[in-house]
């Protein structure tokens, strides 16, 4: 499970949720400055560094432009829906991606570990950006060295959008479940679109009616198996968009049924299967 230590937004606790008060930002005393679309390269550097160090310690990271490349648009279209592709061209020496949104108030919005039934090739989910950011991702090889990419990406409130309906009307159906499949052809990998209906509110969002915040809920633990395999597992946290869409691959030889068990921080947890067609049911 992520987990954050205090920052600057535990001044808010009494409006913003305990859950947005925990922050991956700064384990540095303060020292990491205000984000903000004026931030110089060097600022945002430092940032970095800060983050890095709270997530992985003193383990170092590499640039690449092979092992790990990130594809997002320049300018959000919508920051609370903003798609963010993983690619992973050497996709053998993977075993996990940390996906890190240094601008957000909880920067690390995911890690995913793979599992023998996954084909990590790429990785496609939609996130909130709530301020002119740097993204990065990192991989993370099956020798344990890491290795960095980073895409620039201009957004703003993503993390305080408003659902534009009642919670309870955003949180009917939670847990509801929907995957589709593209085939792969025979002996190669094939393609699944996994759908999970939940306001993954942010603890950030006003409500319109009350005026109060809306308490942080949102899916934080992510397991999907092929045939009792493991496919992948993801932890995520706040600056995953709402209604949560994530497409991943499966390795030629996974088998069916496709298992998915998800689990929110308030205790809520769903499990569904898929059988995919053709030759891997």
């Amino acid at each position: 499970m992520i987990t954050h230590e205090p920052t600057r937004a535990s001044r808010t606790r009494r409006s913003f949720s305990a859950a947005l008060c925990l922050s991956a930002v700064l384990l540095t005393g303060g020292s990491a400055l205000a984000a903000g679309s004026s931030d110089s390269d060097a600022e945002r550097v430092e940032r970095w560094k800060d983050i890095a160090k709270s997530i992985f310690g003193d383990r170092a990271i590499e640039a690449t432009d092979t092992l790990i490349k990130v594809d997002a648009p320049p300018r959000a279209l919508d920051a609370a829906l903003v798609p963010i592709t993983l690619m992973m061209p050497e996709k053998d020496r993977i075993a996990a991606i940390h996906l890190v949104i240094d601008d957000n108030p909880s920067p690390y919005a995911a890690h995913i570990t793979f599992g023998p039934a996954a084909d990590p090739s790429e990785v496609k989910l939609r996130v909130r950006i709530n301020n002119y950011t740097n993204v990065h991702a990192v991989a993370e090889t099956k020798d344990g060295k890491l290795y960095e990419a980073v895409k620039f990406v201009k957004a703003s409130g993503g993390c305080s959008a408003p659902m534009g309906m009642s919670d309870e009307e955003a949180l009917k159906g939670a847990g509801d479940m929907r995957m589709k499949f593209a085939e792969g052809g025979q002996g190669k990998p094939s393609e699944a679109t996994l759908m999970i209906r939940h306001p993954n509110f942010s603890g950030m969002q006003m409500n319109q009616i009350t005026r109060d915040y809306t308490p942080a809920r949102y899916i934080n633990k992510l397991d999907v198996t092929a045939n009792g395999k493991l496919v992948f597992s993801m932890n995520g946290d706040i600056s995953i968009a709402s209604n949560p869409v994530i497409n991943f691959g499966l390795a030629p030889d996974a088998k069916g049924p496709i298992k998915v068990v998800a689990s929110d921080n308030q205790q809520g947890r769903w499990e569904h299967s898929f059988n995919p067609p053709g030759p891997s049911n």
